[in-house]
Formats: C-alpha cells, structure tokens, sequence
C-alpha cells in the first residue's frame, strides 16, 4: 500500500493544514494478544485504523512457560490461531498469529525467532499491501527485528517497566530495551519516569499518558445502564475495583479494609493471576471473576468508590493505570495508593498509604457520591479522550517522518 497522496492541496491563498490523525501509511504493531481486552494498544490502533493500514503482530511472549496448565491452554490457542492466518478484524486491521519459541533472552533461540518472523512478516507486508510500514513496538525484545522490515520509522512505544514483570527473563529484557531504545527514531512513554530514564538513551524521547474512551465509560452515568445483577443485593457501599488481579494488587491491604470494615461490601472484578488465599474468610470480599469490557460502565455504575490498590514497586511507580481515568469517566470518587501517575490528578483523586489512611478516603469519598461530583469527574476526562492522545503522538510522529525523509 503506497502512501496516500490523494488529499487535496491548498490552492493559492488557501491555508496549509495538516490532519490532527496520521493518514494513508502502513503501520506494522508489535503489541499483546488482540483477542484479550482493550487495551491502551488496542485504543492507539483502532484510532490509527481508520485512516491507515495496520497489521497488529499478537504477542510473541516476554516470559518462558511453565508446564502449568493456564500455560499449556495458552500456548494451544496460539497455535491453533496460528494456523488461522491473518485476519481482518476491523476495517484496515489485521491481526496476526507469529510462531516462535518461546525461550526469551537465549540468544540462539532469538536469531532463529528473528530469522523466521522477519521473513513471515515480509510476505505479509507485501501480501497486505505494507510498504516500508512504521514499525511500531510495545514490547521491547523484538529489538533484532530493527532493520530487517523495510521499515521507514521506528516507534518505540513503553507503557510498562517490563523487566519488572514476575517470570520475566529480567537482564535480558533490559538489555534488548536499551538496544531498541538507541535504534528507535520516537519513543513515547506512558509515565514520566519512563520517559526520564529512557530520554537518557535517546532525546526522542516523549510523555504520552494513557488516555480513556470517554463515551464508553460515561455511560455508567446514564440513568438506562443498568446494574449488574450480581451487585443489586449486596450491602452498601460498594467499593470496587476492576482488572487484573496480578502480583501488583495489595491484596493484604484489601484483606485489612474487608476485616475493618465488615458492613462495607468489597468488589473485585477481573481475572486472577496471583494466589488470592490471603482473601479467604472475608465474607465481605465478593470475587467476581472476568467481566466482558462491554459490562464495566454497568458495574461502575453499581459501585459507590472505584479503588486503586497497588503496591509500590519498581513496577508500579512507573505505571499509568488505565482504571484511573475510567474510573473518573464513569463518575466515581477514587482511592488509590500514592503513585506518581495518579498524584497527578490530586484534587480529583484521595491518595491513601495503608490500610487506615485507604479507609479515611473511602469515608471521604463516599461523602462526595453525588451525581453532580459525578459530572464533574467526567467533564475532567474530556479532554483526555483516546483520540486527543493519538492526535499529540501523530504530531510526534509526523515531525520525525519529516525529519528523516
């Protein structure tokens, strides 16, 4: 696909304008599983889809698998993908399924992956009409990719410290970033502390927050969403969270807010990853397991706080979460753990350290549960719509297009 050149030019006197979105070049994304739930990858690109050609490369795995059985089902799937081929999902989106092995950071099993994704993805480059696509990467160890793609731009884009990942190949991950890092033309970084510590290796470097489908989550305000059922006949209040239940949620501190507060109802939606035994025996803990994207405006709407509770680590210091600003757009008072990301929004957020300080801010939160509090905190997050984000990362991009033609 070449690059669009069929938007008209201004004639005499008429004023030079750019469009806010790039438009008409092939984009070749290097991101997690599409089939899992949004994600601030998925949002960048469906965005970017509606007016350039994007192929999105599912995971190709940062962490070696275990014998485990969630480990196995995953690798089935992929492979039963695999033999699927590339699919358009959405109109100008097409998702591919690469086979390597999974052995991160062994440097003979990483040539033979490079060798063998490089040529796959040039047949489907010049298959799906990509010619010299952005190579455009979330994760970091497809770095000896660099190069090897015809590529015209190379977007490192950051949104996690992923060497601090658990199970993670820790040393060689961060070698392959730093490599990836000096090799990218832009790097964008989804916090600022990512955006310092890598502005060190490339003054390309920019701070591009996540942002939030502002018309999705505001839906939690609109008097026809309905609750979900499994909320309607539990006590109030609800103080709810939802996402991944990994290593990085506090589940000591929500132990000790369920044990001090037994008349409040704890929610938690979202798959488990990490153990959840030091749960067990709080009546008032209510695990309610994965809930499609679709549902979460519902069970916003059915929560009376929407909690943030992280521990701090290298991980999540770094971290942008993506619930803060879904949270808000739905309307709810927020408690969080003091990270940096989230400080930021002080004076629509209560930061809490520890169990009596997070209890103080659900008191004084719940005192703020009102519809025009509510209104408040989404009309905050208008202007932090998806769409604005890719509108600042497109000038970005567009200037560096420019800058190495």
């Amino acid at each position: 696909m070449r690059e669009n050149r069929s938007v008209m030019r201004p004639g005499p006197g008429m004023p030079v304008t750019t469009p806010p979105v790039l438009e008409g070049l092939p984009i070749l994304c290097f991101a997690n599983d599409w089939e899992g739930d949004p994600t601030s990858k998925t949002h960048i690109m469906r965005i970017l889809a509606r007016t350039n050609r994007v192929l999105w490369v599912n995971s190709v795995g940062m962490r070696r698998p275990t014998a485990s059985r969630r480990d196995l089902r995953r690798i089935a799937a992929k492979l039963g993908r695999s033999l699927g081929g590339c699919v358009e999902v959405e109109p100008n989106l097409f998702v591919a399924n690469p086979l390597v092995l999974p052995l991160p950071g062994v440097p003979l099993v990483q040539r033979l992956n490079t060798a063998i994704l490089a040529a796959w993805l040039r047949r489907l480059c010049r298959r799906h009409g990509l010619e010299r696509p952005i190579l455009w990467t979330f994760p970091p160890h497809v770095n000896q990719l660099v190069g090897r793609l015809g590529e015209r731009l190379v977007v490192y884009h950051c949104v996690d410290e992923y060497s601090a990942f658990a199970g993670v190949p820790r040393e060689a991950l961060i070698r392959m970033e730093r490599d990836l890092i000096r090799r990218a033309h832009v790097v964008l970084t989804s916090s600022e502390q990512l955006r310092d510590e890598r502005r060190r290796l490339n003054p390309h470097t920019h701070f591009i927050p996540h942002g939030v489908d502002v018309t999705h989550f505001a839906r939690a305000l609109d008097p026809g969403t309905e609750t979900p059922a499994d909320l309607r006949e539990l006590p109030r209040p609800i103080v709810g969270f939802f996402g991944v239940l990994a290593e990085w949620v506090d589940l000591a501190l929500i132990r000790a807010l369920a044990a001090a507060r037994p008349d409040w109802s704890i929610v938690l939606v979202g798959k488990a990853t990490t153990d959840l035994r030091p749960l067990r025996g709080q009546a008032n803990v209510h695990l309610l397991g994965h809930k499609p994207y679709r549902a979460l405006p519902g069970y916003c709407r059915g929560f009376d706080v929407g909690i943030i509770p992280f521990v701090r680590d290298e991980l999540t210091i770094r971290a942008n979460p993506l619930k803060l600003r879904e949270y808000l757009a739905a309307g709810l008072p927020v408690v969080s753990t003091p990270l940096p990301e989230v400080a930021r929004y002080d004076g629509l957020v209560h930061l809490a350290d520890g169990p009596a300080a997070f209890i103080a801010g659900i008191e004084s939160a719940l005192r703020e549960r009102s519809e025009a509090m509510g209104r408040r905190r989404l009309d905050a997050m208008r202007a932090e719509a998806w769409e604005a984000r890719v509108e600042t990362i497109s000038a970005i991009i567009r200037h560096r297009l420019g800058a190495t033609s």
